[in-house]
């Protein structure tokens, strides 16, 4: 709302989003602060209602930053309690049969037992509220229920944030209860959002971080939780698999990880690169889980929760300039995930570690902000992390020109040979790969058996979505006719098939025309949607705070 009075706080250091990079930056610049006894103001803010409501990862974690954050992270109870004891890679050929590869045959980068390193199945969720555990120990100011809604820019200078405010109705006014957003403003802000973070999409267009790269890639993984038989429960096993049901036009993959509690964690990663409209990632996450590969782990057992989330998986051709006057991108809202590893964790945590060294440096020696931090970039491209997205930088690109075939035996050969292979490129946009639907044949879809596979409205109610209803809609309609008038015709409007919770519809008014209805209280925060649009139509901005899922341990 225009002229409205806010109020001001100041900090030294401001983090949007409480993710696993923002929460390691959070912890290091005090660390730093502690140990120099020198005073420091730090907050993070955190659009869920909790810390870890909208962390959702895999997640098979590789402990490389965390060590160096907390070497003892053991002794302070760091949840990580299921070490990975087997990989199991299989290629399904059709709905009933399937390949096991043997482990020679299987890239290095996907071997998550043996090495220097022990890896465990944990839930991404469970260590963010561990991290803010030690963050806030250390003296960090940590606000769950926040959502950063705009960069303040003075002089071409990031100065902090904007919270959205609270208590709007859909139509804009003020309800009882209304509360305008404070302005938080920093000499440096890190923006942490995770993948297509709405403020760092508005940087990277705002100073070009982008030029010179690919366009960026992403995926959606859809992801269950269930409680299965001890039987059929084997804590630290590994299964990934690649193949049926995605054509081989998709590429993608799934994963099932034997995590602890008699737990396992099931889930499809697809490329958002496909070209077929009428494609649903979640019909074809619900229709693989009976292949009996993944089905003799789930027979028996109980879904108990549901989630969706886009990945930024381009990796090292497409990670944008990570710094400008102000502030810095970090983790997936930059792009670091090592999708030859379908790993993000640990070079997300690494970015932070180096940017909250980048950001202390400088404020140590007097800094007042506002600047542009060089040595960020110096030291995050003289970091392990950083070596290890520029060795795998071919991989995802090559899965999208070959195909997941092709493309696997190319990264195989690559990695042999020590990545030695020429750089592969991909510089279609994902939103510019989809074809017009009259090209393919409609897909028939098998409805859900209610023991294996689900409709979407059960699945988002175990995702614990919410959002108030009487507020405005925060997925943005550039021009509300090119649903029905543009996309419908060419693409079939493929926001019914991408979005896995339900939020777009093509409905009859009531003339008996189509008309584009916007479900927004079911939206799980995946910003698919904002990716996929062939037309670019929808941007999705942050709703309310404590909006959202509320998701338990994803």
């Amino acid at each position: 709302m225009e002229n409205v009075e806010r109020d001001v706080m100041d900090f030294d250091v401001v983090i949007v989003g409480a993710g696993p990079s923002g929460l390691a930056a959070a912890c290091r610049l005090m660390q730093q602060a502690n140990e120099a006894e020198q005073e420091l103001t730090v907050c993070v803010v955190e659009k869920g209602s909790e810390v870890g409501a909208h962390i959702l990862s895999g997640a098979v974690f590789e402990p490389r930053a965390l060590n160096e954050l907390f070497p003892d992270w053991q002794e302070r109870g760091a949840p990580l309690n299921t070490p990975a004891i087997r990989d199991d890679v299989y290629l399904l050929k059709d709905a009933q049969k399937a390949q096991k590869l043997p482990n020679s045959l299987v890239p290095k980068s996907m071997h998550n037992t043996g090495g220097d390193q022990t890896r465990y199945v944990i839930s991404a969720g469970n260590l963010c509220r561990w991290l803010a555990e030690q963050a806030e120990a250390l003296g960090v100011e940590i606000f769950p229920g926040f959502a950063a809604q705009d960069v303040i820019i003075e002089e071409d200078a990031v100065r902090g944030i904007l919270i959205g405010d609270m208590g709007v109705a859909a139509d804009g006014t003020p309800k009882d209860g209304y509360m305008p957003g404070m302005e938080l403003r920093a000499k440096y802000t890190l923006f942490a959002e995770g993948a297509r973070g709405h403020l760092g999409k508005r940087l990277i267009k705002h100073f070009s971080l982008d030029a010179g790269r690919d366009p960026q890639h992403y995926g959606i993984g859809l992801k269950e939780l269930w409680d299965v038989p001890a039987d059929k429960h084997e804590p630290g096993l590994v299964v990934h698999g690649s193949g049926w049901p995605l054509d081989k036009d998709t590429s993608g993959g799934w994963f099932l990880y034997h995590a602890e509690n008699q737990q396992v964690v099931v889930g499809l990663i697809m490329d958002l690169s496909y070209q077929n409209p009428w494609l649903s990632p979640f019909d074809e996450f619900q229709r693989m889980k009976h292949h009996p590969a993944l089905s003799q782990y789930l027979e028996g057992g109980k879904r108990v929760a549901y989630g969706a989330r886009a990945l930024t998986k381009g990796g090292f051709n497409c990670l944008p300039k990570m710094t400008f006057a102000g502030g810095l991108l970090i983790g997936c809202d930059a792009g670091t995930l090592n999708f030859s590893k379908i790993k993000g964790l640990h070079t997300a945590m690494k970015s932070g570690l180096v940017a909250a060294e980048s950001v202390f440096e400088a404020l140590k020696a007097g800094d007042e902000g506002a600047q542009e931090l060089a040595s960020f970039t110096q030291k995050w491209e003289a970091s392990w992390a950083y070596e290890e997205l520029k060795e795998s930088a071919s991989f995802g690109p090559a899965m999208h020109k070959y195909g997941t075939v092709g493309g696997g035996a190319y990264n195989f050969v690559n990695q042999l040979l020590g990545n030695k292979l020429p750089n592969v490129h991909d510089t279609t946009t994902d939103y510019g790969a989809l074809k017009p639907a009259a090209e393919f044949e409609k897909i028939n879809y098998p409805k859900p058996d209610g023991k294996l596979s689900f409709d979407k409205s059960s699945s988002v109610f175990l995702s614990n979505t919410n959002h108030e209803e009487d507020q405005p809609c925060h997925l943005h309609l550039d021009d509300p006719d090119i649903p029905i008038k543009h996309n419908l015709p060419k693409y079939a409007e493929p926001a019914q098939r991408y979005c896995p919770a339900g939020v777009y519809e093509v409905v009859e008014d009531d003339a008996g025309q189509p008309r584009f209805q916007i479900n927004f209280q079911n939206c799980v925060h995946c910003k698919t949607c904002d990716i996929k649009d062939p037309a670019q139509n929808i941007t999705w901005v942050a709703p309310e705070g404590g909006g959202g899922p509320n998701y338990p341990n994803m």
